[in-house]
């Protein structure tokens, strides 16, 4: 492409064309001929009379130099003009295309790979030699240029990697001689990069494709002040961010629990909070940025999140003035900045099912049973021992990790020493290795374990001669813990110790601190469970090496530590892209680099606007000739005005409002209420597209396409039903647009309320999206509601049904309460229900998301797993058609002559 300046041309050589505007100038001048003067004296017979026909002798200068303008036009308009287009690399050397191909690049990925592709062509057909370097992934040794062809077939296995560019010697890495560089820079600044810039320059002309659009990414997130915290960073302008906690349900399901808004104003960085129970807020795996696809905008949680539940049992309450001596406080110190504490008795405690369950020298256990049923299904049991437990007979307790010696050389089964006995070295393999031990933690005062075969095995911590002092045995999936010394002062110093809280969380009794210090990781090998790839999916971690705990403390990912899940034992620790001091800005490139894409104008192509200007001229210039010839007169002239005019002039809005009304009057239509949020209401858009599309094949409805409704303009009585996803950030309408809804609903018309957060709440009241269906429902003239029966008409209006699942499962729907006199006849399964249609329907399953289908009728969004998932989203479909049908046809089925067919198909 030819370029002058900010212009360019697509075929330049019809520009020459240009030239031949002179000459066609002066043929037009020259023709027709000058007419000849000669004297008549006939002539003055002609005096007076009009003649209607007219010539001018010579064309006026204003219409030649229009006619030229508008050759000049056509000849410009098919040379292709370009308004700022992309400048190409070319040359005759070598290429090195240089990718920076990390987690920042990934949510476009597919346009850098076609840049990448077109470059190796435009190589290619150059016979340039070329080599591509990966800067998350270095060479082993210095690169070589290879043909284009080669490099192409290997171009799919380029993906961007879920890390930033790794630290390398880039200089001793490139290849030898001059070449030019493409480098497809992710769009942020590192200060890593100089080195390697320096260098390139210097080898020869340094490209620079940089995408559009900014970089977001999430902050390890934290537990502060009862709710989750998590800061949303920001590399350009943007309002704000969506920011998305995905955990399991109770049936093991993964989905969305709960949606924040983070508003950046004018900061780079916008903090979200999560004010989540504790049973909801312990579920949370991850949190994602909504519509950015990038490891970057994924942040995984872990045990410094989740606050376990911990219940404290003790056999008596501590007399007032001595809290010190209670068998509890120091457990209580210990664990309260980061565990839901429950201080109840051990049948109470059991109820609420804890995660952790402490005995602070409690001999007899009140429902031993129920307790080592908890246990066997994944409690942790951790006692400590004391008076009553070394008095006590432990041949009959079955909950303990050893037999304890009965006896001894103290009272009640107690050893005592003159010199108070310091701790061992913890042992390599268990749970509490590379804890440094204090010096002044001294034990004056223990419960003797009864030797045996297995109490090596069983010891995880021990005392300077030997001497167990903490014991551990499997329980089925749980396990069952023993300190040998009391929980308070009493027999020894470690509760008074910082090394108290730390053998807790090696325990996962608490939740660990936000940024783990390299000695709580040491000591033990850490194994990935899950990782991230570049694109923010999570993966099982296949063949990933285990990795050493202070290599895993400098939480740096790279491709020896991809981010993701470890865990050691019973403890788990998320890796994540960011740290938690990381900022995000623009990659600013010095003078002399070109640079395409975010810093460079957009490419316009101006071939149409010019065609188009050559076409206004051409048909002024009809006038014109008209005018001159004297042939546009009186009505003919305004005709042909009328005409050009009606050529140019766009449709306008009332003519548009009036062909929607012509259509959805004439037709079924589905229609979705506009949010504001435009991939909101894409996704609405497509999945009332699919519905009508199932309704077209299964029924003798025949919908047509669905309408974006606009409550202030559109005409509501025309359409069939309107679906109204809810977000928290829509506008409220205004009373003109309530006071017709409130028409609407009276008319017989019905709205479905979405709030797509799968009702975690119940009605939705303690999400976000919930709270704003309230507030936009509240001018609404809404009759009273209920949750939908068992016999309601929705249930078999076309399909028999008796859940309703969307993108999420649950029944939580709520329609119009039925009367109080609806009473079941006698015999029959159903009420009869025969008087009007429920006016407004309200869930938050997310049905348009799973009706949602692309242009080439494929499902856009995922529904469940496997088989289950595609019967999930066949449920939702037929919960569309009855929704649909019941609209239509009103409460036809609640008719008790359908009831004997009814009966039939339910094989009753």
């Amino acid at each position: 492409m030819t370029g002058l300046g900010a212009l360019g041309f697509a075929s330049p050589a019809l520009l020459w064309g240009l030239l031949a505007l002179p000459i066609l100038w002066v043929l037009l001048r020259a023709v027709p001929p000058a007419p000849i003067r000669r004297l008549f004296p006939g002539v003055a017979l002609l005096l007076g009379l009009a003649d209607e026909t007219q010539q001018a002798d010579r064309t006026p200068w204003w219409l030649l130099l229009l006619r030229m303008a508008a050759l000049a036009a056509a000849i410009i308009g098919f040379a292709g003009p370009v308004l700022n287009p992309e400048v190409k690399t070319r040359g005759a050397g070598p290429l090195l295309i240089v990718a920076d191909a990390s987690w920042a690049s990934a949510r476009d990925w597919p346009r850098r790979a076609e840049r990448i592709g077109a470059a190796l062509a435009e190589a290619a057909l150059a016979g340039r030699p070329v080599a591509l370097l990966s800067l998350t992934d270095p060479p082993p040794a210095r690169l070589v240029f290879q043909p284009a062809a080669a490099l192409a077939e290997a171009l799919p296995g380029l993906q961007p990697q879920p890390w930033e560019p790794a630290a390398a010697d880039w200089p001793a890495l490139l290849p030898e001689g001059q070449f030019d560089t493409l480098w497809l820079s992710d769009g942020l600044a590192r200060e890593s990069r100089g080195d390697l810039l320096a260098a390139l320059q210097a080898r020869g002309t340094l490209h620079v494709a940089e995408p559009e659009g900014l970089v977001l990414a999430l902050r390890p997130a934290t537990y502060a002040d009862g709710a989750l915290r998590i800061t949303a960073l920001r590399s350009g302008p943007a309002d704000a961010a969506e920011v998305v906690a995905i955990g399991l349900d109770p049936n093991g399901v993964e989905r969305d629990l709960a949606r924040v808004t983070a508003a950046f104003g004018t900061d780079s960085a916008a903090e979200a909070v999560f004010d989540l129970p504790p049973e909801l807020r312990n579920r949370v795996t991850r949190f994602e940025i909504a519509g950015s696809r990038s490891a970057g905008a994924v942040a995984l949680t872990d045990d410094a999140v989740k606050r376990r539940k911990v219940a404290l049992i003790a056999p008596g309450a501590a007399r007032e003035g001595l809290e010190l001596l209670a068998p509890t406080h120091y457990l209580i110190r210990a664990l309260e900045p980061s565990a839901d504490l429950i201080e109840a008795t051990l049948e109470d405690a059991l109820l609420t099912s804890p995660d952790v369950i402490i005995l602070a020298d409690v001999a007899e256990i009140a429902a031993p049973d129920r307790l080592a049923e908890w246990i066997e299904e994944g409690g942790l049991l951790v006692r400590f021992a004391g008076p009553r437990l070394a008095a006590a007979d432990s041949a009959g307790d079955p909950l303990l990790p050893v037999r304890l010696r009965a006896g001894g050389r103290s009272v009640g089964g107690t050893m005592s020493w003159g010199t108070p006995r310091a701790l061992a070295p913890f042992p390599e393999a268990g749970p509490f290795a590379g804890l440094p031990i204090p010096p002044d933690v001294t034990v004056r005062a223990q419960v003797l374990a009864e030797p045996g075969p297995d109490l090596p095995a069983r010891t995880i911590a021990a005392l300077a001669d030997g001497t167990p002092l903490v014991t551990r045995a499997a329980f089925g999936q749980g396990a069952v813990v023993l300190f040998h010394v009391t929980a308070n002062a009493e027999w020894s110093s470690l509760p008074l110790s910082g090394l108290f809280v730390q053998m807790l969380d090696r325990l996962a009794v608490s939740a660990r601190r936000a940024a783990p210090e390299r000695g709580d990781l040491a000591g033990a090998t850490w194994v990935a469970e899950r990782v991230l790839d570049g694109f923010g999916d999570l993966a099982d971690a296949g063949s990933v090496a285990g990795v050493p705990g202070d290599r895993l403390a400098a939480a740096t990912p790279g491709p020896d530590l991809p981010p993701g899940l470890y865990a050691a034992g019973e403890r788990r620790v998320a890796l994540n892209v960011l740290t938690p001091d990381r900022v995000l800005a623009r990659a600013i490139w010095p003078a002399g680099v070109t640079v395409e894409g975010a810093n460079a104008p957009r490419e316009t192509p101006l071939k149409g606007a010019i065609l188009t200007l050559a076409l206004a001229a051409l048909l002024a210039d009809i006038l014109a000739t008209l005018a001159v010839s004297g042939r546009l007169r009186g009505v003919r002239a305004g005709a042909m005005v009328l005409v050009l005019a009606l050529t140019f002039a766009p449709q306008t809005r009332a003519e548009m409002a009036e062909d929607r009304a012509i259509l959805a009057a004439g037709n079924v239509v589905l229609a979705h209420v506009i949010t504001g949020d435009a991939e909101v209401d894409r996704i609405a858009a497509a999945g009332l597209a699919g519905l009508s599309g199932v309704l077209t094949l299964r029924t003798t409805v025949e919908p047509a396409p669905p309408m974006a409704l606009d409550l202030e303009a559109d005409d509501l009585a025309l359409f069939t039903l309107l679906y109204w996803p809810v977000t928290e950030t829509q506008p409220a309408p205004s009373p003109t647009a309530y006071a017709r809804l409130n028409r609407y609903l009276r008319g017989g018309g019905m709205i479905l309320f979405d709030t797509r957060d799968a009702d975690i709440a119940g009605f939705g009241t303690a999400t976000g999206t919930g709270r704003r269906l309230q507030a936009l429902a509240a001018p609404l003239d809404i009759p009273p509601l209920e949750p939908l029966p068992p016999d309601h008409v929705l249930t078999r209006t076309f399909y028999l049904l008796q859940d309703f699942p969307g993108r999420h499962t649950g029944r939580g729907l709520w329609v119009e309460a039925a009367p109080p006199d609806a009473e079941r006849a006698e015999g029959m399964p159903f009420r009869n229900l025969n008087d009007g249609v429920t006016p407004v329907v309200i869930g938050g399953n997310d049905w348009a998301g799973a009706w949602a289908t692309d242009a080439r009728g494929l499902p856009m969004f995922p529904v469940g797993r496997g088989l289950s998932g595609e019967r999930q989203r066949e449920l939702a479909y037929r919960f569309g058609v009855n929704l649909v049908m019941h609209v239509l046809t009103g409460n036809y089925k609640s008719d008790q002559v359908h009831v004997p067919a009814l009966l039939e198909r339910l094989g009753q």
